[in-house]
């Protein structure tokens, strides 16, 4: 089958201009991250105190309120400037959402296939997923300002991915040519893509209950711990019945082409651990009422158990998922 060189290049356009987009949003962040309070006079704090105002209260209950406990930071107000350049960040984000759904719409316009058949294009899908929750997870929390922290991974990976694990479009191999290239493997990148939001947010956690002492500014600026906490519950909640559909269509679709459901690939058993990690962590939570940094923890090791069944497992060791290129 002929391949669309001209939608093919579009494609490849629309993928820099959406990683460029995320760069400058992710710019836009960090301003808006370091620059989003200003400290406010104690003095000034006691007297509202003083006459009833709520309003030093309200600061310091908020979701954005960078400390556990009111009495252990300066007091901070938000910053107007750094706050309208957070919200051009978004829109930032936005756009590049756009542009990244055009590249992969492109993609498989030119290939007349899924447009998740490599690793470039399994990488593409995976951080569009986690964009899109990033954008989910704003419009419920006001952890605005951590959008530097979720799009710098997605930066990463997109331009590796855009630099060293391009693929010139074309036909997948005839292995590959099944209704199950559509349903197990944007299931499996779209429950990966959603579980790097909490995985990043776990690690927020733990730096802003732990609060090093090199990262003190840093942690101080970071939302809430309860807050840090159910944005990374509720995602792993969402994203995880996906990850486990997506493990059961790969189980599936190895059973038509194999003629076994599981064989101990390396990228099967790797996915499985990760499974079981995730499980735990959400079993843990349910039952053992496991929170703060036992639960951050567990989630951690599972995110950091799926980045390396997703790069490491395919670009080094060699099995029978091997055969789907870079």
């Amino acid at each position: 089958m002929d391949i669309n060189e001209t939608l093919s290049q579009y494609s490849d356009w629309c993928y820099g201009i959406a990683v460029g987009a995320y760069f400058v949003a992710m710019l836009f962040y960090l301003y808006e991250q370091a620059f989003g309070y200003r400290r406010r006079a104690v003095a000034k704090d006691r007297e509202l105190v003083a006459v009833g105002s709520g309003g030093a209260d309200e600061v310091a209950g908020s979701v954005d309120e960078p400390s556990d406990e009111p009495g252990d930071e300066p007091v901070l107000e938000r910053n107007g400037r750094a706050e309208r350049i957070g919200k051009l960040a978004v829109a930032l984000t936005v756009f590049g959402v756009a542009l990244h759904v055009a590249a992969l719409a492109l993609r498989g316009l030119a290939t007349h296939r899924a447009p998740w058949g490599n690793m470039y294009e399994f990488g593409a899908i995976l951080c569009l997923m986690a964009v899109v929750t990033w954008l989910v997870v704003l419009r419920k929390y006001a952890v605005r300002h951590l959008g530097v922290w979720v799009l710098l991974p997605v930066v990463v990976l997109m331009f590796l991915g855009g630099v060293l694990l391009y693929t010139t479009a074309a036909p997948v191999q005839p292995a590959l040519q099944s209704y199950w290239l559509v349903i197990h493997v944007f299931t499996i990148a779209s429950g990966s893509g959603i579980l790097l939001v909490p995985g990043v947010v776990s690690i927020l956690y733990l730096l802003k209950v732990r609060r090093p002492r090199l990262l003190s500014g840093l942690a101080a600026r970071l939302p809430a711990a309860d807050v840090l906490d159910q944005v990374a519950y509720r995602a792993t909640v969402f994203a995880f019945p996906i990850y486990t559909a997506g493990v059961i269509f790969g189980a599936i679709w190895a059973e038509q082409s194999w003629g076994r459901f599981w064989g101990w690939d390396p990228k099967e058993t790797v996915a499985f651990v990760a499974w079981v990690v995730y499980a735990a962590y959400l079993h843990s939570r349910a039952t053992a009422g496991w929170r703060g940094g036992r639960a951050a923890t567990i989630n951690i090791v599972g995110f950091a158990v799926m980045i390396f069944n997703l790069f490491f497992i395919n670009l080094v060791t060699a099995g029978l998922h091997s055969y789907a290129g870079v």
